[in-house]
């Protein structure tokens, strides 16, 4: 009768044990409860008769033979599905660890609630036994038998308990395992991820008076749990700014987890977020820790937070405000501390105007903003910024490479619309292109045209002449000339953000046709 823990989930053990007692002849009802969180105290109907509201008996498993048309002996939600500890013969029995045996009832005791039933079903005993392992009350089993159950039938259910609570101390041990793994080849995997995304990495330059003000910031709020929201264009270094906030905080030794909200399909979005169980939804195979679980003691980073669906945006509220939230396809509330750090380069207070943002979330996540200056106003960082990238490379010959002073007149006079970013893909491909130790940085003119039309995240050709009219040839040399010129300005990258489909508002499937179209061959990023 007894499970094997280690095969079977804790529900599956319970349930295993419910079953196998309500096998026995004449037991009309046998139920389980285990010691859980104070979950229902605003709905529990003895909320006033317990002390401490934090913790108390839910019932876990049900079974029986009941004789009453409409009764369900396996209902686990009906009005005693919580019981106080010390209140009421089964929390008494939790509280004091003792058995308790009831023989000859009649029905018309004056605790039995529903005395009709208990006539009805023929009920001649009741017997609880507490579940004990390793000095502590796990929970209570009980049973309600239509025969007098004496001293041998309560030694049995004495073993019976006892079993069982070793059962279910050992199904939880084994989900416990389970849990560390999945945490453990979860955060594996976003390790993996976070060396590929650190690599060559920019440093937090702060040479002008711009970024040592956000230098000074992050002093200043690091120390605290507060919520920071760091704005600024794309690629300013939001997340160089975040990490520097994690690692002077009290919480460097914990995790920082990046979600990047701008590559989550919108379906997957509380999967991301808070993880699933197994069977949640199609494709769920088994539990997945979800990145407020791992970021757990530490730091999360929500990149790209203004791309949250408004849908999810009150559940995230929630657990900024409460720090608490389900798995998909769980009941189990869980409790996180973390600290949230979040960014974008979209205007929110536009985005809460035009009714696409909660204002309410917006608040929360702004309790301390910080705002990231473009390149393009801290020209005193560029030939620091160039330096590093140059003293980041993975090739030894590369450390000789040297900036002179004409190709640090080029850097500062280029407008940088792709920031801190478009310089470290710049500097990348001057090092592989030097020639004699000498740095080039060809193309770059073409690129600064376009800032403003960078800026304003897409590429519009110059309006004709009043009455000019164009032939098919010359307008497609103008939309050949056109994607040439955003390929320039994003260093060949087609797809994915900061790519030049992004840039011109186009579908990268459409972009990559027309390219073909007018024979236009992108050189490969990094050759």
């Amino acid at each position: 009768m007894v499970a094997v823990a280690q095969n079977l989930s804790l529900p599956q053990v319970l349930r295993t044990l419910v079953t196998g007692i309500a096998e026995c002849q004449h037991v009309v009802l046998t139920r389980l409860w285990l010691f859980g969180p104070g979950d229902l105290c605003a709905s529990c109907r003895f909320a006033d008769d317990c002390a401490d509201r934090t913790r108390c008996l839910h019932l876990a498993a049900s079974a029986g033979n009941v004789r009453t048309p409409g009764v369900d002996p396996d209902n686990l939600h009906g009005g005693f599905r919580r019981f106080p500890n010390g209140h009421r013969k089964i929390g008494r029995v939790a509280a004091s660890g003792e058995p308790l045996l009831l023989r000859s009832l009649h029905g018309d005791e004056p605790w039995i609630v529903d005395q009709q039933w208990f006539r009805d079903e023929g009920v001649r005993s009741f017997a609880a036994q507490p579940l004990v392992f390793r000095g502590e009350v796990l929970g209570v089993l009980a049973v309600f038998d239509r025969q007098e159950l004496g001293d041998e039938q309560l030694t049995w259910l004495r073993v019976v308990a006892d079993h069982a609570a070793v059962s279910i101390a050992n199904a939880r041990a084994f989900e416990e395992i389970d849990r560390l793994r999945a945490r453990l080849a979860a955060e594996n995997d976003y390790l993996h991820e976070e060396v590929e995304r650190r690599h060559g990495a920019s440093a937090m330059v702060a040479e002008s008076d711009a970024m040592r003000r956000v230098v000074q910031q992050v002093r200043i709020v690091a120390p605290t749990d507060a919520t920071v929201l760091i704005t600024g264009e794309s690629g300013t270094g939001k997340e160089v700014v975040a990490r520097a906030i994690h690692e002077q905080s009290p919480r460097r030794t914990g995790p920082m987890i990046r979600v990047n909200c701008g590559a989550v399909p919108e379906a997957l979005f509380e999967s991301e977020f808070f993880g699933h169980v197994r069977g949640a939804f199609t494709g769920a195979q088994k539990d997945r820790v979800g990145r407020f679980e791992l970021a757990d003691g530490g730091t999360l980073f929500l990149d790209e937070v203004g791309e949250i669906p408004l849908a999810m945006q009150s559940k995230l509220l929630r657990v900024l405000q409460e720090r608490e939230f389900e798995r998909v396809g769980d009941t189990r509330t869980r409790r996180v501390d973390v600290r949230i750090v979040a960014a974008t380069n979209r205007d929110l207070q536009a985005e809460v105007d035009a009714g696409r943002f909660r204002q309410d979330l917006y608040y929360r996540l702004g309790v301390f903003p910080i705002e990231l200056p473009p390149l393009r106003e801290r020209t005193a960082d560029i030939a620091p910024l160039a330096e590093h990238f140059l003293r980041t490379s993975s090739r030894p010959a590369d450390k000789k490479l040297r900036l002179d002073r004409h190709a640090l007149k080029q850097l500062e006079a280029h407008d940088w619309p792709g920031n801190v970013r478009e310089l470290q893909n710049v500097m990348e491909r001057a090092r592989i292109v030097a020639v004699g130790g000498q740095l080039r940085f060809d193309g770059l003119g073409a690129a600064a045209s376009l800032a403003v039309e960078r800026k304003r995240q897409r590429v519009e050709p110059p309006a004709p002449a009043a009455g000019a009219v164009k032939t098919r040839e010359q307008l497609r040399n103008d939309e050949r000339h056109n994607l040439e010129a955003a390929l320039a300005a994003c260093n060949g990258k087609v797809f994915g953000p900061d790519g030049a489909a992004q840039l011109l508002g186009m579908k990268p499937t459409t972009l990559a046709s027309r390219l073909k179209a007018l024979g236009i061959q992108r050189a490969r990023r990094g050759s």
